[in-house]
């Protein structure tokens, strides 16, 4: 084919022909699952999650560790990312590596993952929204929607998901020009929020407070086993859901310049330097913690709930301009997220629906005039907001326990999606043809431990998060249920009557849109 560049002729080789606009550089790359991370986004959404179940050992012990895991996760991926550069990512991966059935179950795990995680992050950046608004605003929280809070939330929430809508159907150099400004706005804003918290409180916490500390308000046991084996995991939701989305790396590769180097290096990198300034916020975070008043279960004394960020805030700057420019910061750092979270739910859809595993996929794998997949964005930003409708009804906890069943459901999802290609990479062994970013013989350690450290966190984050959330306990009430398991294991019941029924019959993995070169 004449005048193909590099990018094009690889694409070429997987069998695509180029239909979205390379216009993204490999900083842009790194910059999306930079911003899908986002540690303004996780680190302050989920933070009750990890301070509740472990407290600062959760931080201070278990972010670092989790990490490290992550990490070793990524850099199997960015393999991966190096030998195939397309759209698809995940799912191309598991197909070429796997065959059709290996790559459909991991192309409609990493799809849930990414509809959910965008619903989850948008959910969360209208939890600070309203939360902003409620402080400036004396009447607000009273006269809004009759003070009904949960409403107030979903509202901005669906508010939120149109202003990121609007935004992914303009074109592909737009994002990429809000993904490179977020990266900054994150470095910045979490540098002003740490040195905020290092300097504005009187009191600060101890080092040895902050490794040894362990609290545990779950509402279950408070044994030592329990703890260690049981309340803490949970915690790691935490680190785990914060870092997270950094396929997106992968799902740009078709419009980023040398992705064959570019996405492996955007998906290590962003966990990386993810991890190590998440770290450093949230030990900011404990660092300037009063735990008698985070811990209060009395309205009167903590009006957020048990482990809230915003009582922490409160309690360390005051409730006043400090206060307020963190909460700017943060909010404004997940409303980057979320845009970023859509891009990469749509370019997927796009990908899966391409090869026509996706119902209706003659309408998502269109793209408009600017180049970008409008059926798809569109489509995304829907199912996030119906799989939130729960988060409507209130948790008798206090807790916002359908938050954090969509977190579960981003995590399991997405990384199950993960735990496919880097199983059938180990398993293929030497013979697996690599690009030019590669692990060598490492990969024989490193895929083993990464499968391993996916199936034991897909276990705990399917279990109950309250003892009223437990079918035969005492108090038991649906809406303190983790929905987690039910969302996951019911999609993939239809999915298995689906696949035998009918998919095994015509769907052979990724179809070739071009003859290679």
């Amino acid at each position: 084919m004449p005048n193909q560049t590099d990018d094009e002729r690889r694409l070429a080789e997987l069998g695509y022909k180029q239909e979205l606009n390379r216009s993204w550089s490999g900083f842009s790359n790194f910059a999306i699952s930079f911003s899908i991370i986002s540690i303004l986004a996780g680190c302050f959404t989920t933070f009750a999650q990890g301070w509740n179940y472990g407290g600062p050992v959760a931080i201070s012990i278990g972010w670092p560790l989790i990490s490290a895991f992550i990490l070793i996760i990524g850099l199997c991926m960015s393999e991966l990312a190096s030998a195939y550069p397309t759209s698809g990512g995940i799912y191309w991966w598991a197909s070429k590596l796997g065959g059709a059935k290996a790559g459909f179950y991991t192309g409609w795990l990493n799809l849930i993952g990414l509809l959910a995680v965008t619903a989850s992050v948008g959910y969360g950046a209208a939890f600070f929204l309203n939360t902003l608004i409620d402080d400036i605003s004396s009447k607000y929280a009273t006269t809004f929607l009759k003070g009904d809070v949960l409403k107030q939330q979903f509202f901005w929430f669906m508010v939120l998901m149109v202003f990121v809508t609007i935004v992914n159907i303009f074109g592909g150099h737009l994002l990429a020009i809000i993904n490179n400004v977020s990266v900054w706005w994150h470095v910045f804003g979490a540098a002003t929020v740490i040195g905020i918290l290092i300097f504005a409180p009187k009191q600060h916490q101890s080092l040895k407070w902050m490794f040894t500390t362990q609290i545990n308000n779950s509402g279950f046991g408070n044994s030592h086993s329990t703890y260690w084996l049981f309340v803490l995991p949970l915690g790691f939701l935490l680190t785990q859901y914060t870092i997270t989305g950094f396929d997106a790396s992968a799902h740009l590769s078709e419009e980023t310049q040398g992705a064959h180097m570019a996405a492996a290096r955007g998906i290590w990198q962003s966990i990386f330097y993810s991890a190590v300034g998440g770290y450093i916020l949230l030990m900011a975070f404990i660092y300037a913690a009063k735990p008698d008043i985070i811990n209060s279960a009395d309205p009167k004394i903590n009006p957020y709930g048990q482990g809230s960020i915003f009582t922490l805030l409160v309690n360390a700057l005051g409730d006043g301009a400090l206060f307020r420019l963190v909460l700017v910061i943060s909010t404004a750092g997940q409303i980057f997220c979320v845009a970023a979270c859509l891009t990469s739910c749509s370019r997927m859809m796009f990908a899966f629906s391409r090869d026509g595993a996706v119902p209706g996929n003659r309408y998502w794998k269109k793209v408009n005039k600017h180049r970008v997949p409008l059926n798809a964005v569109l489509v995304s930003a829907v199912i996030g907001v119906i799989i939130t409708l729960p988060a409507l009804y209130k948790s008798p906890s206090g807790a916002p326990t359908a938050f954090y069943a969509v977190v579960s459901v981003a995590v399991i999802g997405l990384y199950l999606a993960f735990l496919i290609p880097i199983y059938q990479r180990w398993k293929m062994g030497d013979k697996f043809v690599g690009g030019q970013w590669t692990l060598g013989k490492k990969y024989k350690w490193m895929n083993l431990v990464a499968v391993i450290e996916i199936a034991v966190i897909s276990v705990y984050f399917i279990l109950p998060f309250s003892p009223v959330g437990i079918p035969w306990n005492k108090g038991f009430t649906w809406t303190a249920v983790n929905y987690a398991p039910i969302l996951t294991f019911g999609v993939l019941i239809i999915l298995w009557i689906w696949w035998h029924l009918s998919v095994k019959n015509w769907f052979k993995g990724p179809i070739r849109t071009i003859d290679a070169p």
